[in-house]
């Protein structure tokens, strides 16, 4: 038989989705940001769209030792040419679409890219392991359709329960629901889904905003210009 088994890794640092692209475009694909809250190996870290019991693409960290205020960029889109380079030495490593010579560079493996409008990102300790972060972003609205409390698929409705089951959404009714979730309609692929720049995390859509056309800060700072 065959399976997989991860090492445990004892110094995964605290870190936050911090910025995100889910309407991406041919020049700015889709994008993820994570920022590091503390010194740490990121060996194992994962992110997924989708949580880890229900997903669509996923990608699991290599070994980095990273610092503080570190950011990791993940390419949910890549285009599969060998500038893609997951860096895991030099930030200066990738030369692949958007990739960032002050951030660590990450390109999901055949990755399609997040769902445009209506989606589930988060953020665990380890592929197997304890959900840290994770986010709710929809243009739906409960009365959107009946059979999936307006999530319009049961694998998007499954994502949200699995995020506010994990306490890293905060729900305003008994079970979460689209209008829990940022609105992306405004975001483009220069627009970006933003946290504030305080990194505050209550697990709410209040920690988020959308930047401005060209607005995007990825691989630094976020920006706390609000479109409008």
């Amino acid at each position: 038989f065959v399976t997989f088994f991860y090492g445990f890794n004892p110094r995964i640092p605290k870190a936050l989705i911090n910025e995100f692209i889910p309407q991406g475009s041919a020049t700015h694909p889709d994008l993820v940001e994570i920022i590091v809250l503390e010194n740490g190996n990121i060996a194992g870290l994962t992110i997924y769209e989708g949580t880890k019991e229900n997903w669509s693409d996923k990608c699991i960290m290599p070994s980095v030792e990273v610092q503080a205020g570190d950011f990791l960029l993940i390419h949910f889109k890549p285009e599969g040419k060998k500038e893609e380079i997951n860096e895991t030495e030099s930030r200066a490593a990738s030369e692949g679409i958007d990739s960032s010579e002050t951030a660590w560079d990450f390109w999901v493996e055949g990755g399609n890219g997040l769902s445009g409008n209506n989606g589930v990102i988060s953020l665990y300790r380890n592929p197997l392991g304890e959900m840290i972060d994770g986010v709710l972003y929809s243009n739906r609205t409960s009365s959107s359709d009946e059979k999936y409390r307006g999530f319009g698929t049961k694998n998007v409705m499954q994502r949200a329960d699995a995020l506010g089951n994990a306490e890293q959404w905060i729900t305003e009714g008994d079970l979460i629901a689209p209008e829990d979730g940022l609105n992306p309609d405004p975001s483009t692929s220069t627009r970006s889904l933003c946290r504030d720049s305080r990194a505050s995390d209550t697990n709410t859509k209040a920690d988020w905003h959308i930047v401005p056309t060209k607005g995007a800060t990825f691989g630094g700072e976020n920006s706390e210009d609000v479109f409008e």
